[in-house]
């Protein structure tokens, strides 16, 4: 392996980052309704806010974005290098860059489908399964929260028994990126006080 091969990896590391950084949710939402979404509901970019704010739609739009940011970035990865150091950076840069956003000032979403992207990239199976899992959790409680920490906490596990099993340790990482985002979250839902994603009739 080169010094050029090394340079251009750790250049695309940084580019992983700045285009994972670029907030669509902030985008979304003030080009489609005039909301930042910064300024109300759970103040927060992601698509779950930006649907509360601006509709279902703009939420979608938000998400599949969000998405393809994780999704694309490891795809190139894989493409360039099979080193499973390179593309575990390249997953947890990709999930980092949405969370701890340059263009945000440090700030930025929760990183749940950004996580989904990158981790259909890398191991598709363990990721459809984590999302059949998110899922179910939110139509049985109505909280996109616990849904979103059903899938970090299942990841791990499901890329270890699963594969593939060296990307377990960037799986653990985003795991715990994933979870200490949802602070607040875990202390709203412990506290009876979180809002649940359906209103209740």
């Amino acid at each position: 392996m080169g010094l050029g091969f090394v340079f251009a990896c750790m250049l695309y590391l940084v580019l992983t980052y700045i285009v994972a950084a670029f907030p669509f949710g902030l985008a979304v939402a003030m080009a489609g309704c005039g909301i930042d979404p910064r300024l109300d509901g759970s103040r927060n970019t992601g698509a779950t806010n930006v649907a509360r704010l601006c509709g279902t739609r703009y939420g979608v739009a938000t998400l599949l974005l969000d998405v393809a940011k994780g999704l694309v970035p490891v795809l190139v990865a894989r493409a360039i290098s099979d080193s499973a150091v390179f593309v575990s950076l390249v997953v947890v840069l990709a999930v980092a860059g949405h969370m701890f956003s340059a263009f945000l000032y440090g700030k930025g979403g929760k990183g749940v489908a950004t996580t989904i992207g990158v981790f259909l990239g890398v191991a598709p199976v363990p990721a459809l399964l984590a999302v059949a899992a998110c899922v179910c959790v939110i139509a049985l409680t109505g909280f996109v929260s616990a849904g979103s920490l059903t899938l970090a906490v299942a990841l791990p596990v499901l890329v270890y028994f699963l594969g593939p099993c060296a990307l377990t340790p960037a799986a653990l990482v985003v795991a715990a990126l994933v979870i200490a985002k949802h602070r607040e979250n875990i202390a709203r839902l412990r506290a009876g006080q979180e809002k649940p994603w359906r209103k209740k009739g």
